[in-house]
């Protein structure tokens, strides 16, 4: 046993050692040490390709957007609306739709003098100052004119969270407007190795307004390298005080909960390297944090997974009630005007107001992903262990059985993938181990390609378009016994045809037949294939296929019945991928038979072509063709049956076909013996009965049975065939030495 192991590493040791190599970089990128910015890019790829399979794609009612739309600026106007309009927006939303919270995905930092107060103030202190009654009317008008303050008055001891942001500037430490009060107050995480995002000024809202309003929430955008916003931060800081995001502020005053807390993991120190900043804790709920205090976006669905309502509409009051009432209402913009539009990896271009939603949505559900520090280390074991693995058993295979073996271990890395994903909100990391599996599995491919023996490529040459690679690769074993000479063996062939191919073909144009042709014509071949078939050819519509060379096979008729079982118990998958192509269902023909053909290379000097030819394979053909005659998807000749005793079958007939003077029964293969139901067999057993009476000449009860049979299944053809038979032969006997048999007069 040593010695084979010895042996075979000698042999193998250039495959492996460069597996290995493989594997320890893809570890050491795991952790950090070696970056690899394309790995970082796929697997970003690989996490929005779970998200979009993932995501529920349902209505949340719960979250409703008030946007700031096109329609909207052509029927109020262009942006920033005056004050008091929006003040109008905060009583219809809160007296007339009785909204639980509102959120503004805008900021307003900037004082509104569209009203003209400041005009006339300066016109009384100028031009009229010696005019008492015109100062007092100023006076007197000034609140209402005071679009600011009317404003900040319609957001006063109303659950209204204003928008903000920060900018990432190193230069400048000085913001507009003020800022809300933080969640965390300087120095609360002293000590501790908290990645937060610092932001080096801000835009803020009038100091009027975010006094008036119950807190406010930063909604800045965090996009990763791609620009694609996949994480929102839910803290981020600002000269050592941290402060909430936009969607956690919602969430906060939507659920009554005064403040939130950290979440830190269980044993980490303040000075310990690892902050161990885990989570935010909202009440009950814990909002798992990664890498910057990033939240993962549970994106719902597109643009649209929340109701939308144009912002013109509440002002005028055309919004059902049902619609917004109780509701967590965001007011942002979709106008693209108004820049507030994002990449996101459910659509390229998605309002950022709707990410907040997702999060907001995420908070009150609890299903956030985590994406926390400890995944590198899972990550890397997962690599050492699957590339070790790899690195030794792939070299053992054929490939055949390595490729097994790699979608194997794909399908597990996935499968792993998917239960941490949806079971427990873990996001592993994904598309490292799928890139190391296949990386690997491609190594060893390409070196065993470029070391193949030449008798196996002259093989590959010879009958790669015939038959598939498994069984060039066990060709490839003893190379000298195949050759193209012609040779006399008995062997199974299969011919298959499209039933009322002309009437498909006249329906559809050239590209799209073409398309629908090759889109059948593939999924049958890799069925031939692989019941361990040879292609002969195609013929339109038509495929020929035969068993038993070039490569001896003694289960041939056995094998090539099963292709045909698999055949058409795979149009019915075809059917429904056809069906949603708007093209027509595809029905075929099979005709089976077994007997000696002569099998090799023939044709001309211009064309050559590897396939059989003889009586048996004429009567093969011509059974395919009556396969139309009784009803039946496939049709066996008494020879083929007799290769596969273990199967039930049906007897069709007796019957002489054109060219033939001797008769062959023909029969229907039903499945493996003792796999039928009940039901089935009484069916057979009465039909058997029937078949013998009508070959008695006993009309009146064959037609009886058959009658029956009928009533029970009125679809199939065979029974109104023989109830026809049995009315001409009461008028024109067959006589009493009939055999039993029925001649075709054509093909």
């Amino acid at each position: 046993m040593l010695k084979r192991l010895v042996e075979f590493l000698r042999r193998h040791l250039l495959r492996i050692s460069l597996s290995l190599v493989l594997m320890a970089i893809f570890s050491l990128h795991a952790v950090g040490v070696v970056p690899m910015e394309f790995i970082d890019r796929m697997e970003n790829i690989a996490y929005d390709v779970r998200l979009n399979l993932m995501m529920p794609g349902t209505l949340d009612k719960r979250i409703v957007i008030v946007d700031i739309d096109e329609r909207s600026l052509k029927e109020e106007g262009r942006w920033p609306w005056s004050r008091n309009k929006l003040a109008h927006m905060m009583d219809q939303l809160f007296d007339q739709y009785h909204i639980r919270v509102l959120g503004f995905d805008v900021v307003f930092a900037e004082k509104d003098d569209s009203s003209g107060l400041h005009n006339l103030e300066q016109i009384g202190h100028d031009q009229l100052k010696s005019d008492p009654q015109f100062n007092a009317l100023i006076d007197k008008i000034r609140p209402a004119l005071d679009y600011d303050q009317v404003f900040a008055d319609s957001l006063k001891d109303r659950p209204i969270v204003m928008g903000y942001y920060f900018r990432q500037d190193p230069l400048h430490h000085s913001g507009v407007g003020q800022l809300p009060m933080p969640a965390f107050p300087a120095d609360t995480f002293k000590g501790r190795h908290v990645g937060f995002i610092e932001g080096g000024s801000f835009g803020a809202n009038l100091p009027l307004l975010q006094k008036s309003a119950m807190t406010g929430g930063h909604f800045n955008p965090e996009p990763d390298t791609d620009g694609m916003t996949r994480r929102i931060a839910l803290l981020e800081e600002y000269q050592g005080a941290q402060y909430e995001s936009l969607s956690l502020a919602v969430t906060r005053v939507a659920l009554g909960i005064p403040k939130v807390e950290p979440g830190f993991a269980e044993g980490v120190g303040v000075d310990d390297n690892y902050s161990g900043l885990e989570w935010i804790q909202l009440g009950r709920r814990r909002l798992p944090v990664g890498e910057q205090v990033a939240a993962l976006v549970p994106y719902h669905g597109k643009q649209g997974s929340f109701p939308y309502v144009s912002a013109t509409d509440v002002l005028h009051g055309k919004v059902p009630k049902d619609v917004l009432q109780d509701a967590i209402v965001l007011v942002g913009t979709t106008a693209p005007g108004l820049m507030d539009l994002r990449a996101a990896p459910v659509q390229a271009v998605y309002p950022g107001v709707e990410v907040h939603a997702n999060m907001i949505a995420g908070m009150l559900d609890g299903d956030i992903k985590e994406r926390p520090a400890y995944t590198q280390g899972a990550e890397m074991l997962m690599l050492l262990g699957m590339g070790l693995f790899l690195a030794l058993a792939l070299p053992a295979l054929t490939p055949l059985w390595a490729t097994a073996l790699t979608i194997t271990a794909l399908a597990a890395v996935m499968g792993a993938n998917l239960v941490f994903w949806q079971g427990a909100n873990l996001v592993m990391p994904l598309a490292s181990g799928l890139i190391l599996v296949v990386l690997i599995f491609m190594l060893n491919m390409s070196y065993g390609f470029f070391v193949e023996s030449r008798g196996k490529r002259q093989l590959a040459g010879l009958f790669g378009q015939y038959v598939p690679p498994e069984l060039v690769d066990e060709m490839a074993k003893d190379p000298a016994a195949f050759t193209l000479e012609g040779e006399s063996r008995e062997l199974t062939v299969l011919f298959s045809d499209v039933r009322g191919f002309t009437t498909i073909s006249e329906g559809l144009d050239p590209k799209e037949l073409t398309q629908l042709m090759n889109e059948f014509l593939t999924p049958m071949t890799h069925v031939i294939h692989k019941h361990r078939g040879t292609i002969d050819k195609y013929m339109g519509d038509a495929i020929m296929a035969f068993w038993g060379a070039p490569l001896h096979d003694a289960e041939h008729a056995r094998h090539a019945l099963e292709a045909a079982m698999d055949m058409i118990r795979g149009l019915d998958a075809l059917t429904v991928a056809f069906a949603a192509k708007g093209w027509p269902p595809i029905k075929i023909g099979v005709g089976l038979n077994t007997g000696e053909m002569i099998v090799g290379n023939m044709g001309s000097e211009f064309r050559m072509a590897y396939t059989i030819m003889g009586d048996a394979v004429n009567l093969g053909s011509r059974l395919e063709s009556l396969t139309k005659e009784y009803g039946v998807q496939i049709m066996v000749s008494e020879f083929t049956k007799a290769a596969v005793p273990d199967y039930l079958y049906r007897e069709l007939d007796l019957v002489r076909v054109k060219g033939k003077d001797k008769p062959v029964a023909i029969f229907e293969p039903i499945g493996p013996s003792g796999q039928e139901d009940q039901a089935t067999r009484d069916e057979l057993a009465l039909y058997d009965a029937a078949l013998a009476l009508f070959h008695a000449q006993e009309w009146d009860q064959a037609e009886a049975a058959l009658l029956e049979l009928q009533k029970q299944n009125p679809e199939r053809k065979l029974y109104h065939l023989y109830l026809d038979r049995i009315a001409y032969y009461r008028e024109n006997s067959p006589g009493d030495d009939w055999d039993g048999a029925f001649t075709f007069k054509t093909k």
